[in-house]
């Protein structure tokens, strides 16, 4: 199954408070967008945001230069529903993010949390780091959340790659220079346990 399919099959079949990432309120990405300093006018992208209720809370925030990118159409359409008249506010992109052609030098802050471990094949990872080199500011800040190495090794049907702090950063590599690290304990709808790994970076 492809990708693209694979995850509006996901969309369209599950409510989305009930699929094993949901987080009514993702504390940890506010926390690191909030220390990065970026004024309410910078630009941000939430690669893989779909239905994440985080774009909410950055509108309510008052950050006013948000982007949301997510392969499934589904997903952001929830999203958008959601949110109602706040909707027009965002800026909405259906994209594979290892495909997708971004502007150059234009985000202030990169936020991807649970897209990076589900991308397996060394090619993925690297196309995936040439477009946040391409379209991050330099001294922009790079935020991207994985399952740790004590996390699940499959998820949503799929095979993903767990990481260490500094193997997540090493796929970055030295042009990204890494700012702070922190793991978190996620709790499933569900009731099981996720480990995740939080790496921040700025681009040097």
């Amino acid at each position: 199954m492809k990708t693209k399919k694979h995850w509006e099959n996901i969309y369209h079949t599950k409510d989305t408070t009930q699929v094993s990432w949901f987080q009514e309120h993702s504390e940890l990405s506010l926390q690191f967008i909030e220390h990065t300093g970026i004024d309410k006018t910078a630009h941000i992208i939430d690669v893989g945001g779909g239905a994440s209720t985080l774009v909410d809370d950055l509108i309510n925030n008052g950050y006013q230069n948000v982007t949301v990118l997510d392969i499934s159409g589904t997903a952001l359409e929830v999203a958008q529903q959601r949110l109602g008249s706040k909707a027009s506010a965002v800026t909405w992109l259906e994209a594979d993010v290892t495909k997708v052609k971004l502007p150059a030098n234009f985000y202030d802050v990169w936020h991807d949390r649970a897209v990076f471990h589900f991308l397996t094949q060394a090619e993925d990872r690297a196309r995936y780091v040439e477009s946040v080199q391409h379209s991050v500011k330099t001294g922009g800040h790079v935020i991207v959340a994985t399952f740790g190495l004590e996390g699940p090794t499959r998820c949503s049907g799929l095979e993903v790659v767990r990481y260490s702090a500094d193997s997540l950063h090493d796929e970055f590599g030295d042009e990204f220079d890494l700012v702070d690290t922190t793991t978190e304990a996620h709790h499933t709808p569900f009731g099981t346990e996720q480990k995740f790994v939080y790496c921040y970076c700025r681009k040097a």
